[in-house]
């Protein structure tokens, strides 16, 4: 059972790194929006439903990066926390219920914007204007080559 096994050296594997830079965004992102009594997906459906009123709660899900279930009990929890409202009734037979940002909604979503830009203001501070272009291009880069490769 000797076989050869291909090992990553974590040290230079670039989607090891770029996990690590996502862990320590979203723990910032966790530390700075606890206060405000939200978590990362909150905010996240939060600014997606301000930026895109309208969105049905699979293109809020995939927006948060979480489950159509997951992102339903977070609509529940934000409706009773009276950040977002929905109809009682669905606007057209078979149409879904449109979630909505209420007045508290927007105010907390403001604040909330405000301390994540604060966290990305963290992350960016070592790098100058060319290398923050730099990396957003290069990151998309890959987000595309992945993008493009996926079966379809």
């Amino acid at each position: 059972m000797g076989g050869s096994r291909s090992t990553v050296d974590l040290d230079t594997s670039l989607g090891y790194l770029l996990k690590q830079a996502a862990s320590a965004l979203r723990s910032a992102m966790d530390a700075a929006l606890r206060p405000l009594g939200l978590t990362v997906p909150q905010y996240a459906c939060l600014e997606l439903l301000a930026q895109r009123p309208g969105l049905s709660n699979s293109e809020l899900a995939r927006g948060a990066f979480v489950t159509r279930q997951s992102m339903n009990v977070l609509l529940q929890g934000l409706e009773r926390d009276g950040l977002v409202s929905r109809p009682a009734e669905p606007p057209a037979a078979g149409r879904a219920l449109p979630a909505q940002l209420t007045p508290l909604g927007r105010e907390r979503l403001e604040v909330a914007s405000s301390v994540v830009q604060q966290v990305e203001e963290r992350m960016r501070a070592g790098l100058d204007a060319d290398q923050q272009g730099a990396l957003r291009a290069l990151l998309t880069a890959c987000v595309t080559a992945l993008s493009d490769s996926a079966p379809k």
